[in-house]
């Protein structure tokens, strides 16, 4: 059921990972609390890719490692296809999570360098045998292994023959990444949470790995929760976006419907911020003055306030709710951009 403030989401039974009223907190000494991620509610229907994006420090990696409970999250619920995560716990949620797997923003850092590629990959079905092709143990377990490792390979433009026997510092940036996406695959996952994983790599590169998703995607029914700070990347890729500011969801909707018309003063601010070939094309009154706050010491009411041009009293006064201004377009400000603000 969906709780305060998250009246966009859809019914339970419509999506495949549903995440409700999350709160993840730190304890940074001294008696402070980093509050990274507030009350963020989110849905993505099976087949859907949910683009996730904001400036750096906006808690977007901090939002996707909670739905993996690494770590847990301070409250709030995450279900996976009607199974909420934050109340299993050891063996439970270690065979659940098998079925959402994350690709990491830093490809060669994510592979250990002592290892070859075959066993790389393998590793998941080494610690779950269970997710072969065939259920089954004994002579025929080792052979369905390197069957389903040659598979995936195989499925991002990789030959188990050719690269089977070497290490991940005898590949480039973009090579290593097609090999954590085999590595993911591996256990057949429902869920494909991608943690910014093209910002490391070249714009050519880039490119070749979001068309590579896109395929994979269709090829394997994957769900995908597409973290960036890129909006091009973005919206090449996402049915849905997410704007998040300071820990906080600003504007969620279509991909098309929030580039074309944002609602959210931040959503317009980040848009105006993407370089034009006209260099006289940006308007100054969209450029943003100061910096995000701390996340020490967050702004009363609306967080993004003390840098909209469109505050008033009453957004320091009142957190805004995310609430409805077009067909599955949601936007959490006392005054959106398709209305005038108060006077």
């Amino acid at each position: 059921m969906a709780g305060v403030g998250s009246s966009h989401l859809r019914p339970s039974d419509e999506v495949l990972l549903q995440v409700t009223d999350l709160h993840v907190e730190y304890s940074a000494g001294r008696g402070r609390t980093v509050r990274a991620v507030s009350g963020v509610s989110f849905d993505v229907a099976e087949g859907e890719t949910l683009g996730l994006v904001g400036e750096s420090g906006c808690g977007k990696s901090t939002t996707a490692h909670a739905v993996l409970q690494l770590p847990r999250p301070a409250s709030g619920t995450v279900v996976l296809d009607g199974v909420d995560l934050t109340t299993l716990g050891g063996e439970e949620l270690r065979r659940i999570r098998t079925g959402l797997q994350m690709i990491f923003q830093d490809p060669i850092a994510s592979l250990n360098p002592r290892r070859r590629v075959a066993d790389i990959v393998r590793e998941g079905l080494d610690i779950w045998p269970d997710h072969l092709p065939r259920d089954q143990q004994g002579a025929g377990a080792a052979a369905d292994a390197t069957d389903r490792v040659r598979a995936v390979l195989g499925s991002v433009g990789m030959d188990l023959d050719e690269v089977g026997t070497r290490r991940p510092h005898e590949f480039s940036g973009g090579q290593c990444q097609r090999l954590c996406i085999a590595r993911a695959l591996v256990l057949d996952p429902r869920v494909l949470i991608c943690d910014e994983p093209v910002s490391a790599l070249d714009v050519s590169i880039q490119a070749q790995i979001l068309n590579l998703l896109e395929d994979l995607k269709e090829e394997y029914g994957l769900t995908m929760l597409f973290i960036a700070h890129d909006l091009a990347v973005v919206k090449s890729i996402s049915d849905r976006v997410c704007v998040m500011y300071l820990g906080r969801i600003c504007e969620i909707g279509p991909t098309d419907t929030i580039f074309d018309l944002p609602a959210h003063p931040y959503t317009d601010a980040l848009l105006a911020s993407i370089p034009q070939l006209d260099p006289g094309g940006g308007a100054e009154e969209d450029v943003l003055a100061g910096d995000p706050p701390s996340p020490f010491d967050v702004p009363s009411g609306c967080r993004f306030r003390t840098r909209c041009p469109r505050a008033t009293e009453l957004c320091a006064e009142q957190v805004p709710e995310l609430s409805e201004v077009s067909g599955g377009r949601f936007v959490a400000c006392h005054f959106p951009l398709t209305g005038d603000p108060a006077q």
